[in-house]
Formats: C-alpha cells, structure tokens, sequence
C-alpha cells in the first residue's frame, strides 16, 4: 500500500506540522490514521495517507452511500432520505446566488442525484465523478455522459460550479482549485460544501468525531483556511451557509464510533441532543458542523 506524507502545506506554503489527532477509519480498514495541523495557519491535514492511486480501496464499502447511493443500515437509511428531501433545498439555495438555468458543472456528482435535479430544473448540467460505480449510476440517472477526466469539460465555461461535500477527497487541492476557477465564467459562483472541525460537535467527540472520515478526509478546512485558499485563486467568499442537517448525522454516527455498546436508543437521542445543541451554539459564529461556502470571481 502506497502512502503519502504531505511536507507542505497547500494552504500557507508552510514546512511545519505538529500532532494534531489519532483518528480510526470505521468505514473500511479499522486503521488508525494521523491528522497533523500546521504550525503557520492551522490547517488540518490527514498524513500520512493513501496516495492517489490507492485511495480508491478506501472507498469499498456498501456504507460509504455518497459512491453506493444505498446501505442496509438504519443511520445510513436516514441520511440518504434527509439528502433526498435537501436536493430541492440545494437547487434553490444555487439560485440564489446564480442564474437560473445557466451552465452548471457538478463536481465530484456521486450517484447524479443533484445535477438530476438541477437538470430537471432547467439547468444545462454537466457533471464530473472518478469513481466508476458512482459513475455509472449517475449516467444512468441523468441520461448523459458523466465525465472521469477534467480535460473533457473544463474547456468549458460554466456559470455555476458545486462542490457538495467533495474539496475535502481531492490530492490535488490547489490544481483542482486553479482549474476550476478558470472554468468560471466571470461573475461565476462556485459553492464548496465541507465539514467544519471549529464546529462544537467536533470539539466534543475529538477523535471519535465522524466527520473527520479518514483516510477519505485528506484535508479539514477552517473558515479561515478556505478564505485563504480561496484567495490564492481569485475567488472571493460572498457567503458561509449552514448545513443545519449534518449535525444530527454526524452526531449520531460521532456517538456510534464512540460507544458501539451503547444502546440502540440512546444513540438516536444523544444524537440528536449533541447535533441540537451543536447548531445552537454555532448561530454566535457560523460554526456549524458543515458550511457552505459560496465565492465568486
């Protein structure tokens, strides 16, 4: 198994990293990994960790849904049925920002579910997946191709980017950046998704907090480091957004990792009480659990 240590910090340029976290992959291979955040800025990084071409033995599980688009488990159930009900959610919040059925690119699209809907909507859709069953399930969804390699649609120019829970599996930060910034139009928008390990459900669970995911998690992104990044790219924040629903998730399957003798029904409540009590605290600061930042060039 190929490894990688990351030296430099994508976000600063810096060469320094301490100890951050000990995490456990729970999803597949029950491997403790390391979490290392720079000494400059903060930034929070998995390393080392599978490199780019083995990352994808990562990803076998019928649990890891946003690539399946199915689990046998309740929580898994759960998840996918709130992600249903939020596409619709999703689509107008896009519009908002951008122009109705403009040219959108959906970035890392999993299963198609959202770009069907943004398609169905109206929108010229394209979207962009690497991983094949994903893949395939999306072509199937939409009724057209879905690309595996860059080159076949960032000669493009696209109105509207998304990102919905994917900067954080991407090896190459800021190439994957640089070239989707120049795939925007001018006055394009493009919305980034992630989870936000300032949020206080992952002060609380530590290293047991589930949306630290790793090895899938490479990088786990401050407010502060995606401005930076951002910037480094020509792309200014015109607005942090709340996903109010990953609190609960993340809480309940936090309590799952942390407590796997507990009982079926007192992982369910404190769940819900941590993600309850997560998203209240962050109404002071837009610190909740994931955010969704949307910039512009």
């Amino acid at each position: 198994m190929a490894f990688e240590n990351i030296e430099l910090c994508p976000i600063c340029d810096g060469k320094k990293f301490i100890p951050f976290l000990i995490c456990t992959d729970h999803t597949t291979s029950k491997r403790d990994f390391q979490i290392v955040q720079c000494t400059h800025c903060n930034f929070k990084v998995t390393s080392p960790r599978p490199d780019q071409s083995e990352i994808g033995e990562y990803y076998k599980s019928d649990s890891y849904i946003s690539h399946t688009g199915g689990s046998k488990k309740l929580i898994d159930r759960i998840y996918l049925q709130a992600r249903k009900r939020a596409l619709k959610k999703k689509r107008l919040l896009v519009e908002q920002f951008a122009p109705h059925q403009g040219k959108l690119l959906d970035y890392g699209c999993g299963t198609g579910d959202f770009l069907n809907e943004s398609i169905n909507a109206g929108w010229k859709g394209a979207g962009f997946e690497p991983s094949t069953e994903a893949r395939t399930k999306a072509t199937q969804l939409v009724k057209q191709e879905i690309y595996a390699d860059l080159s076949q649609i960032l000669d493009n120019q696209y109105n509207t980017i998304t990102m919905w829970h994917v900067l954080e599996h991407v090896h190459q930060l800021n190439t994957t950046i640089q070239k989707l910034s120049a795939a925007l139009t001018d006055n394009g928008t493009i919305f980034i998704a992630v989870p936000n390990p300032m949020s206080w459900d992952a002060e609380k669970y530590s290293s047991h907090w589930a949306a630290y995911d790793v090895p899938r998690h490479l990088w786990h992104f401050s407010k502060d480091n995606m401005k930076a990044l951002l910037e480094k790219h020509n792309l200014q924040i015109k607005a942090i957004l709340p996903m109010m629903l990953d609190s609960y998730y993340v809480s309940l399957l936090s309590e799952q990792y942390k407590s796997p003798g507990q009982s079926f029904f007192k992982r369910y409540f404190l769940g819900f009480i941590n993600g309850l009590v997560s998203n209240w605290k962050a109404k002071r600061n837009i610190n909740h659990s994931s955010l969704i930042y949307v910039a512009q060039k």
